[in-house]
C-alpha cells in the first residue's frame, strides 16, 4: 500500500524502503511533487508500475519512451520510474536528457504509444513531475489522472512479465529535421533566445542557428538553481529581462521558452511585451491568410479578440473558446479538427499540415521565423499594433491551498453567477454572461471580461482581466473582481499584480 506523505515514519530506512507519494501531486493533467517532501524514490517506483498497469488495463501495447529534464535528480527520478515501468511488463525506450516536445515527438519518431517525460518545466529547484500520455499528441487528462492516481494511492499496480530497457540515439537529430526540414531564412534576423538557465538552453540556440538566424543568447546555461528566475514566459520578470535584452542588443525580437521548452514567449523590437494570447492571434491571422476557414481554439484566459478581430472574421476564421491546461487544449484541437490552439501561458498547438498537434516552443519559433519571412517589410511590433487595441492584464495567482482551491472556486462562480441574475453590475458595466466551462469568465456588454479559475499545477487562483476600451476600464473589471475573491478567507496574496 502507497503510504501519503504525512504516513510516513522518520525511520531512514524505511524512508528509503517505502513509497511515499503525496496525493495532491496528481494534478488535472500532470504530475508534480516537491523533491524529496511530498515523494521519494520508491514512491516514484511506484508511480511507474501505475503508469505500466494503467496500460495494460486500457489495452495500450506496453512500449513507452522516458526522457528527463535536466535538474540534477532528475536522472534518478527517470531511473526510479523506469524500474517500476519494467516491474509492470513495460518495454522502456530511453532517449536521454530532452525537452518535453522532443519527448512527444519521440512517439511519431520511433512508433512507440506511451510516452513518459521527467520534469517539472518552470516550477522551482526542488520539484519534479512527469508528463504523460498514450495516444499522441493527446496526453494524460482529468480522467487519465484520477484513474492513475487510484491506482498508484491504492496499492494496486500490478507486476507483469516481459518488461525490458534500451537506450535511443538520434532522437534530437531527428525532432530538429522535423521542426526545420530544408527551410532556411533569407530575412536576416537577429532574435534574443531567453532559456532562464532552464532546459530549452541546451536545444534552442542550435534550432535558431539551423534556421539562419543571429542569436542574442539570454541565460542559455544550464542551471537548475535558476540563479535570474524562473523560466516562465507568462512571468512578468522573465519578459521584463528579455525586452532589457533586446533594447540592448537591438534585436529584431525576443523569444524566450519555459523550463522544459514547451511554451514560448515574445518581446518586439521595441521592447514592448506581447502577451502571448496576443501573439497567438498575430499568428492566427497571418495562417488565416494560408487556411481560410480555418478554427482556431483559445482558452479562457486569452483575449477576446479570437472572436472580435475583423481580419480574422475577413478570412472566416471559427474561434472556440475551451479549458485552460494543455491536455483539455490539445484533446479540443484534435476533435474539432482545429488548424491551431492557443493559450495564453504560451502553450500553442500547431496542427497538421503545420505541426503534429502538441505544444512545443520550439515548433513557434520556427513559424514565427517563417512568418517574419512572409511578412519582410514588418517588424515584430508593426504585428503588435496593428491589432484591435485591448487593455489587458498579466497572469495573476492568488494563492489558495490545493485542498481548498476547487472549493474555493465553486464558491465565486456560484457569487459571480448570481451577480450577474440579479442585475448588479460589474466596473460600471451590465454583465452580458457569465462563462463557466472552466472558472468563471464574466463578459461585460462591451466585450470586456474578467476570469477566475483554479490551477491546475500549483496551489493557486488565477485571475485574469481585459478591456477593449481603457486601462481604467481593465483595472475595474480587475477591483470589482478582486472584492469577490476577497470574500474567501482561503485566498492569498499574489504572485504578481497590475
Amino acid at each position: 500500500m502507497t503510504k501519503p506523505a504525512a504516513a510516513v515514519t522518520p525511520n531512514t530506512w524505511d524512508f528509503l524502503r517505502d513509497p511515499m507519494i503525496a496525493p495532491t501531486g496528481f494534478r488535472e493533467y500532470d504530475a508534480r511533487w516537491k523533491y524529496p517532501d511530498q515523494i521519494n524514490l520508491p514512491g516514484m517506483t511506484a508511480l511507474g508500475l501505475g503508469i505500466g498497469t494503467q496500460m495494460r488495463r486500457r489495452g495500450v501495447e506496453p512500449v513507452i519512451a522516458v526522457g528527463n529534464d535536466y535538474r540534477d535528480y532528475s536522472l534518478a527520478i527517470k531511473q526510479a520510474l523506469v524500474l517500476g515501468l519494467m516491474q509492470a511488463g513495460v518495454q522502456v525506450k530511453d532517449i536521454g536528457p530532452c525537452i518535453t516536445p522532443m519527448a512527444y515527438f519521440s512517439s511519431f519518431h520511433l512508433g512507440v504509444p506511451g510516452v513518459a517525460m521527467v520534469t517539472a518545466s518552470h516550477n522551482p529547484n526542488g520539484w519534479t513531475g512527469v508528463k504523460m500520455g498514450f495516444a499522441m499528441p493527446l496526453t494524460h487528462g482529468p480522467d487519465e489522472m484520477a484513474e492513475l492516481r487510484d491506482i498508484v494511492l491504492n496499492g494496486a499496480g500490478e507486476a507483469a512479465p516481459g518488461g525490458g530497457y534500451e537506450t535511443v540515439q538520434g532522437v534530437w537529430d531527428a525532432y530538429m529535421d522535423d521542426l526545420v526540414g530544408d527551410f532556411k531564412m533569407t530575412r536576416k534576423l537577429k532574435v534574443v533566445c531567453a532559456t532562464g538557465n532552464g532546459t530549452a538552453g541546451a536545444y534552442a540556440p542550435a534550432l535558431f542557428e539551423r534556421l539562419g538566424v543571429e542569436v542574442v543568447p539570454s541565460h542559455n546555461e544550464l542551471d537548475y538553481t535558476f540563479p535570474h528566475y524562473n523560466p516562465n514566459p507568462e512571468a512578468m520578470e522573465m519578459l521584463h529581462d528579455m525586452a532589457a535584452t533586446v533594447k540592448d542588443s537591438g534585436a529584431d525580437f525576443a523569444l524566450g521558452f519555459d523550463g522544459d521548452g514547451d511554451r514560448c514567449g515574445v518581446v518586439d523590437d521595441e521592447g514592448e511585451e506581447i502577451f502571448a494570447d496576443k501573439v497567438g492571434v498575430i499568428l492566427a491571422r497571418d495562417l488565416a491568410r494560408l487556411h481560410p476557414g480555418a478554427t482556431f481554439v483559445a482558452d479562457v484566459k486569452s483575449t477576446g479578440l479570437f472572436a472580435s478581430d475583423p481580419e480574422l472574421r475577413k478570412h472566416g476564421v471559427k474561434a472556440d473558446y475551451w479549458k485552460t491546461g494543455h491536455s483539455h487544449m490539445k484533446r479540443r484541437v484534435h476533435e474539432l479538427g482545429a488548424l491551431a490552439g492557443f493559450e495564453k501561458s504560451g502553450h500553442y498547438f500547431l496542427a497538421d499540415p503545420i505541426g503534429r498537434g502538441y505544444d512545443d516552443g520550439m515548433r513557434v519559433a520556427v513559424e514565427i521565423c517563417k512568418l517574419m519571412e512572409r511578412n519582410p517589410e514588418m517588424k515584430m511590433s508593426d504585428l503588435r499594433k496593428a491589432l484591435p487595441r485591448t487593455w489587458s492584464t498579466p497572469t495573476m495567482s492568488p494563492y489558495a491551498a490545493d485542498t481548498e482551491k476547487y472549493d474555493i472556486l465553486d464558491r465565486l462562480v456560484a457569487k459571480l453567477v448570481a451577480r450577474a441574475e440579479s442585475g448588479e453590475p460589474l466596473a460600471g458595466r451590465a454583465i452580458k454572461e457569465v462563462v463557466t466551462v472552466n472558472g468563471a469568465r464574466v463578459i461585460l456588454d462591451n466585450g470586456s471580461w474578467g476570469l477566475v479559475r483554479a490551477s491546475s499545477n500549483t496551489p493557486n487562483l488565477v485571475v485574469v482581466c481585459e478591456s477593449s476600451e481603457s486601462e481604467a476600464e481593465m483595472r475595474a473589471i480587475f477591483a470589482d473582481l478582486d472584492a469577490v475573491i476577497r470574500t474567501e478567507p482561503g485566498v492569498g496574496d499574489y504572485d504578481q499584480t497590475i
